[in-house]
C-alpha cells in the first residue's frame, strides 16, 4: 500500500490545511456555529441559506428581508469566531438566490457553493468580488455545460467543483430510478467530471475538483484522494457534532436510525431526497396531508398547491427538534452514526483513519 500523506487543498489563494468541506445543511442544520468549529479545525465550514433568517421576529411577513438580515448575522458571528476558511451554500433553486448571492458576498464570504440546479449566472451576480465560486454537478454533461457557459459569457472558470453522487442526504440530482444504479455512483461520476475538468484547465489554472455523497471515514477520504479528488465533502458525519446548529433531538435521530430506517422520498420541490424515515413522511407516505398555505415561497420550483406538506416548515420544525411535524434529511450513512462529539475530535478520527488507510501508521 503506498503511503499517501494528507495533503492540503487549494481554491485558488485559498488554503485549507485539512482538505474537507463541511457540507452545507439546511434548514439551519450547519450555520455560524458549526462552520465557525470546522473552520477552526482546518477545514472549511459553510453556512447553509434556505430559510436562514427563521428566528427573525418578521420572518413570516417580511421572508426576504428576514433572510437578508439572518444570513449577515451567520457569517459575522462565524468570521468573529474563526480566522478560517468559510462559506455558503445557495441553492440554486431559491427564490431568493440573488438576494442570498449578494448579501454573501456583501459580507466579504470566502466561498459560494451552488447546486440544486446549475448555477449559470453566478459569476454575472459575483461580478469582480473576491469571492471564489463553486459549482456543485452530479455528473460529467453537466460540469461541462456549466464550464463551457462561463467561459464563453463570462470568461470565467470555476474556483472548483464539487461532485456530489447519490449517497448524498437531501436533495439529490438523480432521477429515482438512478440512485442505487452501478452506472451513478459517485466512483463511476468522479473521474469522468475529472476528464471534463482537465479539458478546461490550464497549465496557470487548476480547478480542485471536491468528491461528495456518502464519504464517512478517513479511509473513504483516502479512496477518493487516491481516485483523483483534491477534497471530500462531508455533511452527515458533521451532523453529530456538539457544534451542529440543529437541536438535540436533531441529532439523536441519527444516533437512534438503522439502516432500514433511511428512505428515499419525492421532495415537494420536485427531486428525490434521502430522509431518516419517521411517523411524519410515514403519514405523507399514507396520504395524509398537512394543510398549509404558503407564506414562504422559498422554491422556485415547488407546487404548493399540489404538495401535502410545507417542506420549508417540516425542515424548520426538524431543525427546532419538532421532528413529529417535520424530518431529517440525512446521508446514505447515518445509521453509522453512534455518538455525538465535538468537532476537533471528529477531525482527530478521521485523520486517524485516513493514516492507517494509506499506510503511514500501522
Amino acid at each position: 500500500m503506498p503511503i499517501f500523506a494528507l495533503p492540503e487543498l487549494k481554491i485558488d489563494n485559498l488554503t485549507a490545511k485539512i482538505p474537507i468541506v463541511q457540507g452545507g445543511m439546511g434548514v439551519g442544520i450547519s450555520l455560524s456555529g458549526l462552520a465557525a468549529a470546522v473552520a477552526n479545525a482546518g477545514g472549511i465550514g459553510v453556512i447553509a441559506t434556505p430559510a436562514i433568517g427563521m428566528d427573525e421576529p418578521d420572518f413570516l411577513r417580511n421572508y426576504r428581508e428576514a433572510n437578508i438580515r439572518g444570513l449577515q448575522k451567520e457569517i459575522r458571528k462565524a468570521k468573529a469566531a474563526t480566522s478560517g476558511i468559510l462559506g455558503v451554500n445557495i441553492m440554486v433553486a431559491l427564490s431568493n438566490y440573488t438576494d442570498m448571492v449578494t448579501t454573501a458576498v456583501e459580507e466579504g464570504i470566502d466561498l459560494i457553493f451552488s447546486g440544486a440546479g446549475l448555477p449559470m449566472n453566478l459569476p454575472e451576480l459575483v461580478g469582480n468580488a473576491k469571492t471564489k465560486l463553486v459549482p456543485i454537478v452530479s455528473s460529467a454533461r453537466s460540469a461541462r455545460i456549466l464550464i463551457t457557459r462561463w467561459r464563453d459569457k463570462y470568461r470565467r472558470l470555476p474556483d472548483a467543483i464539487v461532485v456530489e453522487g447519490p449517497k448524498a442526504g437531501g436533495h439529490l440530482g438523480f432521477k429515482s430510478e438512478e440512485i442505487d444504479h452501478p452506472d451513478y455512483q459517485l466512483e463511476q461520476i468522479l473521474p469522468a467530471v475529472l476528464e471534463e475538468v482537465k479539458k478546461a484547465e490550464t497549465p496557470e489554472y487548476k480547478i480542485p475538483v471536491i468528491a461528495a455523497g456518502g464519504i464517512y471515514t478517513g479511509a473513504d477520504i483516502y479512496h477518493f484522494l487516491q481516485l483523483g479528488a483534491a477534497g471530500v465533502q462531508m455533511g452527515t458525519r458533521f451532523v453529530a457534532t456538539l457544534e451542529c446548529d440543529a437541536a438535540p433531538e436533531f441529532k439523536e435521530a441519527f444516533i437512534k436510525a438503522g439502516k432500514d430506517d433511511l428512505v428515499q422520498i419525492k421532495s415537494p420541490v420536485g427531486l428525490p431526497g434521502r430522509a431518516i424515515g419517521n411517523s411524519f413522511l410515514e403519514r405523507v407516505a399514507a396520504g395524509k396531508t398537512t394543510p398549509f398555505s404558503c407564506v414562504y415561497h422559498c422554491i422556485k420550483t415547488c407546487d404548493y398547491k399540489k404538495s401535502p406538506y410545507c417542506i420549508a416548515q417540516a425542515l424548520i420544525n426538524a431543525q427546532k427538534g419538532r421532528l413529529n411535524k417535520g424530518f431529517a434529511f440525512a446521508g446514505q450513512n447515518a445509521y453509522r452514526v453512534q455518538e455525538i462529539v465535538s468537532v476537533q475530535e471528529l477531525f482527530a478520527t478521521l485523520l486517524n483513519e485516513f493514516e492507517v488507510a494509506s499506510g503511514l501508521i500501522k
